[in-house]
């Protein structure tokens, strides 16, 4: 059951193999056809536990909220993101890697070993793990996708002052009916991703 999943596995594992300081990395807002993707890089340091850490999209707002002022207070992260611009540029693909990357860059403290959300990985310096499902599985993992998930939609109410049009507060950016019809009303913002709404049929 899923109560029973033990997230510090992957985490205590490594320590046993040497890897003391591991971050896990994991990213929000690859689907959606407006704002940046964010993707963020925690360390949870050693005898640091976080209860009630899982997949942010697992989570209530009210207690992703609870867990993020949680991890910005015990943990060692860094909070990055690639833009529009970026994404559409370079596929969402590498721009989701290039986020990857800038955050771990960013981190203060360099670590010694990576995990990271899913079944390939962005160019890292240092040794890294693909772990399919990782924001359920691993501690550090599920503290990265707390930390990209609540800022991204930060960053959205805060778009959705320059946009009021759009309505980002209440769909984030993401293909929900509403946004369909404001895009309609509005056309193309400069906080859309091109090449997301070029592949849409004429009668959308």
């Amino acid at each position: 059951m899923q109560q029973d999943i033990d997230r510090y596995y992957y985490e205590r594992t490594a320590a046993e193999h040497g890897f003391k300081v591991v971050c896990g990395i994991d990213e929000a807002g690859r689907g959606p056809l407006a704002g940046p993707v964010f993707a963020a890089a925690v360390i949870l340091p050693e005898g640091v536990v976080i209860e009630g850490l899982n997949d942010s999209k697992k989570l209530s707002e009210k207690k992703r909220d609870k867990l993020f002022d949680e991890i910005k207070e015990r943990a060692i992260y860094a909070v990055a993101s690639a833009s529009e611009q970026e994404i559409d540029e370079l596929n969402i693909l590498n721009a989701t890697y290039l986020a990857m990357q800038r955050a771990f860059e960013a981190l203060p403290e360099c670590p010694q070993a990576a995990f990271v959300d899913g079944n390939r990985l962005p160019e890292l310096p240092v040794p890294a793990k693909a772990i399919v499902k990782g924001d359920s599985l691993s501690a550090s993992i599920a503290a990265a996708s707390i930390m990209a998930k609540v800022s991204r939609d930060r960053y959205m109410l805060e778009l959705d002052e320059k946009y009021p049009e759009y309505c980002f507060s209440k769909h984030k950016g993401y293909g929900t009916k509403l946004h369909y019809e404001k895009i309609r009303e509005y056309g193309i913002s400069d906080v859309h991703r091109k090449t997301f709404l070029k592949k849409l049929p004429e009668d959308w």
